[in-house]
């Protein structure tokens, strides 16, 4: 079950083009939504002017290698390794969903655009990679969900209660659970289960990539460019944040 593609099994009722069509679909919604998000919360505008405003308040000016260095230290520190989260559980469980979700979305589109019928079978490694990465992102995801979140482990509110910066990782889990279950059903060889769960599947997944601009789907795009001013600011003498407090003996 784990090593044969699933989406093969699929293009005996839907044709490959549509299968390809619809990611190609879900891949615009993902560019517009991001799009729209921005303008709509002017998060471009804001970053543009904070990188604006440092320069004319910057004590010192950096050099290219520096501002290459200030980027690798973006792109490994704060993007592959998550960074920004200083609780190492919530770090843990954003790092599973982020590479599960990665893992799952790349092996997705290998197998639908590149062996998306019985006749043309994908390598085993790709449907155990899909495999892999969507129990990645189940572990990471619902760990954070029923475990991590603030306002359910401090303030005793019901894991179940639902807010609209919840609409992501919800749509996410929901999303991967009934693909799973779907790949399940197909195995299994239930004809009405499998038809189900393709159903259900297909609208999560909709609504996962069509709610961009009322999600934080679109914070994945946009936080490493704050991330990366954020180190620039501090670098060069421009940031407005207090230095950290010392201790009573003098020392961080």
């Amino acid at each position: 079950m784990f090593t044969s593609n699933p989406f093969a099994e699929l293009s005996a009722f839907i044709s490959p083009a549509v299968m390809q069509a619809y990611i190609a679909v879900m891949i615009l919604m993902v560019a517009a939504g991001t799009l729209f998000d921005m303008l709509e919360k002017k998060s471009a505008t804001y970053f543009f002017r904070a990188w604006r405003d440092s320069k004319g308040k910057a004590t010192r000016q950096l050099g290219g290698g520096e501002m290459t260095s200030l980027a690798i230290q973006t792109a490994v520190v704060d993007v592959l390794a998550s960074g920004e989260f200083c609780n190492v559980r919530r770090r843990i469980a954003h790092i599973l969903t982020f590479y599960g979700f990665l893992a799952y979305i790349i092996t997705t589109v290998i197998m639908v655009f590149s062996y998306p019928t019985a006749d043309t079978p994908a390598p085993a490694i790709l449907p155990v990679l899909w495999n892999i990465g969507a129990l990645m992102v189940l572990v990471g995801g619902y760990w954070f969900w029923f475990f991590i979140r603030v306002d359910v482990a401090h303030e005793g509110n019901s894991p179940f209660r639902l807010m609209r910066a919840d609409l992501f990782i919800v749509s996410l889990l929901v999303s991967v659970t009934l693909g799973l279950a779907w790949e399940i059903a197909q195995a299994t060889g239930n004809t009405a289960w499998t038809n189900v769960f393709l159903a259900l599947y297909i609208l999560s997944t909709t609504v996962l990539f069509m709610s961009i601009p009322w999600s934080k789907f679109s914070h994945m795009f946009y936080k490493p460019a704050a991330a990366f001013e954020k180190r620039v600011v501090e670098a060069n003498g421009s940031s407005n944040l207090p230095a950290p407090a010392e201790s009573p003996t003098g020392e961080m």
